[in-house]
């Protein structure tokens, strides 16, 4: 093991004053001599994703002293995507990924700890404890919180989507309040990240596949026993990792973010993947940029079929074989040498996977789709990139040219749509809502939401330097890029521009002549900031596009 790093708090007569500060909290020698291992717990009484993990930080700690560890447990924010949905909110949410790394690194430095388990669910915070594993690079292991179970409602399965589905056929007249408010009552059935391969369980999914989970960890759901067995053996193997010094960049290499980015496009995930795993690649000095997502999903079958795209929920993914399964059919896809935090590599996990339902995780030769979930698209409104999740989109939205109705915030855009001043076949551009023009990169789900309530989602596109929730559906293109704040084309654009969307070919044209751009590019003045103090002010200073993670300069 060699020298602990917590020996410069705990080792020597020099340091009989710091140990006074720890015995002060309860520790007695025998604890004091041991690792210390820092418990890192995203617990708090807002989010379903997060609300039954001190249970599991109670079996973590209870397997790091079986094992000859102490733990010492402290927590980091954890913010709800859903809740900021639609307001202000929802700016500060892709922001917390970087405050949390940032707070982890602080406290784990600051006190010296020797090795750290990681505990958190939902969609900024598993990415944020995996940049701060990658950054760090002591001994770590993450443990994912587990999905909800879908709820029930009249025999059926129903999530949080189909009550905002209900919400907008009440609008149309087609079903009572009552329903609507009985379908609320039922969707959430408890704890656990929402049930859908949205933005959590896409990013679980990826920590599983890079090897910084135990295996099944990813789909053990927040209510079965198997999750607090699971954290309980994380704890555990803590302590032989530290032992065997297996630090975050002997696991999460080049090759393991392949393979995570495979399945991920194999689970049609959400594309928030594009900002988060490039981030976590960034801590260990790995370019992942844009482009590899598109290369990899031209040679990753789509064999999911995932709710909100598809039928099927986590539970039903879960009982079919899990992540190990997953990656079993992919397996000549991937660099099965790739070491885990279970000791074992990729190939040796998948040697022990069962493939229990082929509905569910499809034959390489029945795939749901020939590729995998997003593509990278590019052209003149987009030279560096924007992100679709094909999976979602209708098949005859693939190619799809409309002339622009440009907004500046989303909330103007969904009022156009309610008030019906969108017509079919028009292209919807929102913009300034990018990482630096939100500030914070906000979610654009109202805005699709009113489409389908409206019944034009197969029928009206919708482009943004924003991005969209792992919920949304239809033919949405997000993470424009460079973004409008940044004098991005999509900040040229005016009403009636024609806009191509080339899906197949890879394709975003602004059909506009140079010379004509050139002249409203000398006219364009960068806006005013929307947010004048707090955080959100150095945030939008310090960060980077969406197309290298929306990570922060460090410059």
């Amino acid at each position: 093991m060699g020298k602990l790093r917590s020996s410069a708090v705990t080792q020597g007569i020099e340091r009989s004053a710091f140990r006074s500060l720890l015995r002060a909290v309860g520790f007695i020698d025998e604890e004091l001599k041991r690792p210390l291992i820092a418990v890192v717990n995203s617990w708090n009484e807002i989010v379903p994703g997060h609300y039954h993990l001190r249970q599991l930080s109670e079996a973590v700690k209870a397997g790091i002293r079986m094992a000859g560890g102490t733990p010492l447990e402290f927590n980091v924010i954890a913010a709800c995507d859903a809740l900021a949905e639609g307001h202000v909110g929802m700016k500060y949410i892709l922001p917390t990924r970087e405050v949390i790394a940032d707070s982890i690194e602080l406290m784990v430095e600051a006190h010296r700890f020797d090795a750290m388990v990681l505990i958190g669910s939902c969609d900024k915070i598993v990415p944020g404890m995996l940049m701060a594993a990658a950054r760090l690079d002591i001994p770590a292991i993450m443990v994912t919180g587990g999905p909800m179970l879908p709820g029930m409602y009249r025999g059926k399965r129903i999530t949080a989507l189909h009550v905002s589905d209900a919400v907008g056929r009440y609008k149309r007249g087609e079903i009572s309040e009552k329903e609507v408010l009985e379908l609320e009552m039922y969707a959430c059935p408890g704890p656990g990240s929402c049930p859908g391969m949205y933005t959590a369980n896409t990013m679980s999914c990826i920590a599983e596949a890079l090897g910084m989970t135990l295996p099944y960890c990813a789909t053990a759901h927040a209510v079965d026993a198997r999750k607090l067995r699971i954290a309980k053996m994380s704890g555990y193997q803590i302590v032989k990792l530290l032992e065997k010094n297996i630090t975050p960049s002997k696991i999460m290499t080049k090759e393991a973010f392949e393979n995570a980015i495979r399945i991920g496009l194999a689970l049609g995930g959400s594309t928030n993947m594009v900002l988060h795993v490039p981030a976590i690649a960034h801590e260990l000095g790995i370019d992942i940029d844009v482009d590899i997502f598109d290369k990899l999903s031209r040679t990753t079958p789509h064999i999911c079929n995932m709710w909100p795209s598809g039928p099927y929920m986590m539970i039903d993914l879960d009982n079919a074989g899990g992540i190990p399964a997953v990656m079993l059919r992919l397996k000549n896809l991937l660099h099965l040498e790739c070491l885990t935090v279970s000791g074992k590599t990729i190939g040796e996990i998948i040697s022990e996977a069962v493939i229990a339902n082929e509905e569910v995780i499809r034959p390489l030769e029945k795939p749901v789709h020939k590729e995998g979930c997003l593509a990278v698209l590019k052209g003149s409104l987009a030279p560096k990139g924007a992100i679709v999740r094909t999976t979602t989109v209708p098949p005859n939205m693939l190619t799809f040219e409309g002339r622009a109705k440009v907004f500046n915030s989303e909330e103007e855009a969904v009022k156009a749509i309610y008030d019906g001043k969108i017509e079919r076949g028009e292209v919807i551009v929102i913009r300034y809502e990018g990482p630096r023009g939100g500030p914070g990169m906000r979610e654009m789900i109202l805005s699709p939401e009113a489409l389908r309530h409206m019944k034009l989602d197969d029928k009206v596109a919708l482009v943004t330097d924003g991005r969209f929730s792992g919920a949304t559906r239809g033919p949405t293109v997000g993470h424009v890029s460079p973004e409008a704040a940044e004098g991005g084309p999509i900040a040229l654009v005016e009403n009636d521009d024609l806009i191509l969307i080339d899906i197949p070919n890879r394709r975003l044209e602004l059909k506009v002549p140079k010379d004509i751009l050139r002249e409203r590019a000398k006219r364009w003045k960068a806006p005013k900031p929307k947010i004048s103090k707090g955080y959100l002010v150095r945030y939008a200073h310090s960060v980077t596009s969406a197309a290298e993670g929306a990570i922060l300069k460090v410059d």
